[in-house]
């Protein structure tokens, strides 16, 4: 079972490292230590950056969230929450059923540096495109695949702010929202519901907890349905729809974009790989095609040179230095994306005769 805290520690090389919002797949509830230290134990090897094995994760009691969680959750009396759901969801999928194979920089040897920039500026002209189309109502649904930080949910909000300005500026209730994290099914209908108008979107960026239970997977295949009349249930009682009023029934006539960092033709679960078939039918699937190291760094140059860092009080040589570092070190970045652009851009401003030492600390991972 797939779980994220809202705040918790794990101490690597001797520093306390935040791990809200990751996830882990859980091993046992919530204890203390001799020195009433609040810890769960997770499975490290599950998560990308973490040691192998179970580790501790020192939280405070509640300081996590379940994905896939419904009130109809029933707790037997003795027995923790997280116990319940383990027990309730042992035969669901797991965060280990989201683990994809890294693609080698020779996978795309034949392109120029050149031909792959301007084929990923293809890609993101094509996201922007769609995007108006799906606010517009020419366009259901969509989902866009790609790594982490490259831009994708930037992309997307820009043109919905753009389109939505007039709403803002009368102080009206924007017709969009981007929703992220986790998410419990009760929660996925109940959001649905209220952006359920036509002309209407709701974004889901990253997440993909909606993914791991099956109630929130039929909600999601309803809302993203290619049929001309798009009806979603809920067909038990719920007291939380009922102080909310929202219907056990409602038709969905809004548009729905779903943002990942998963390629779906490679999860491994057969499970999985069903349910995101059964998506990927409904819907416009775009995926980025930035799959290897080198596509990424050609991103961050091509970002930084239409201007990304305009805003530092960098000259031209710092900010070249501030890219030639992620370069040369990419092997050991911790994230290769253009959220490190703006770390090491922070870092290069802030710490100019040693930003170099404060990045090795910081951004990267396997280093002296």
């Amino acid at each position: 079972m797939l779980i994220t805290f809202t705040e918790g520690y794990y101490k690597i090389r001797g520093n306390d490292v935040n791990v809200a919002g990751i996830g882990f797949e859980l091993v046992e509830d919530y204890k203390t230590d001799k020195n009433g230290v609040g810890y769960i134990t997770v499975d490290g090897s599950a998560t990308p950056g973490f040691p192998e094995r179970n580790i501790r994760i020192r939280c405070a009691q509640g300081a996590y969230t379940v994905m896939g969680v419904t009130d109809q959750t029933t707790v037997p009396e003795g027995m923790s929450m997280l116990t319940a759901l383990k027990t309730k969801n042992k035969a669901n999928a797991t965060v280990t059923d989201f683990t994809q194979t890294k693609i080698s920089d020779a996978t795309i040897a034949q392109e120029t540096d050149e031909q792959i920039i301007e084929r990923t500026r293809m890609r993101f002209e094509i996201l922007t495109e769609m995007t108006k189309a799906v606010k517009s109502g020419d366009v259901r649904a969509m989902i866009v695949t790609g790594p982490p930080g490259v831009g994708k949910s930037f992309g997307v909000e820009a043109v919905l702010e753009k389109d939505d300005l007039f709403n803002t500026l009368g102080e009206r209730k924007p017709k969009y929202e981007i929703v992220k994290g986790a998410m419990s099914a009760i929660g996925l209908y109940s959001k649905l519901y209220e952006f359920s108008d036509s002309k209407s979107i709701i974004v889901f960026d990253d997440c993909d907890s909606i993914l791991l239970d099956d109630v929130s997977l039929n909600i999601l295949k309803a809302a993203l349905d290619t049929s001309k009349k798009r009806t979603i249930s809920w067909n038990t009682d719920s007291r939380v729809l009922r102080s909310e009023g929202v219907p056990n029934k409602f038709d969905f006539k809004g548009g729905a974009v779903f943002i990942t960092n998963l390629k779906f033709e490679n999860v491994r679960s057969k499970k999985l790989q069903d349910h995101l078939a059964a998506l990927e039918s409904r819907c416009h699937y775009i995926d980025l095609k930035m799959d290897t190291d080198r596509e990424k760094v050609l991103r961050i140059e091509q970002i930084v040179k239409d201007g990304m860092l305009n805003d530092y009080d960098l000259t031209d040589e710092a900010k070249t230095e501030v890219v030639e570092f992620i370069k040369e070190n990419r092997a050991h970045m911790r994230e290769l994306s253009l959220r490190t652009v703006l770390k090491v851009a922070d870092l290069r401003k802030s710490f100019p005769s040693n930003w170099v030492n404060m990045c090795k600390v910081t951004v990267m991972r396997g280093v002296a």
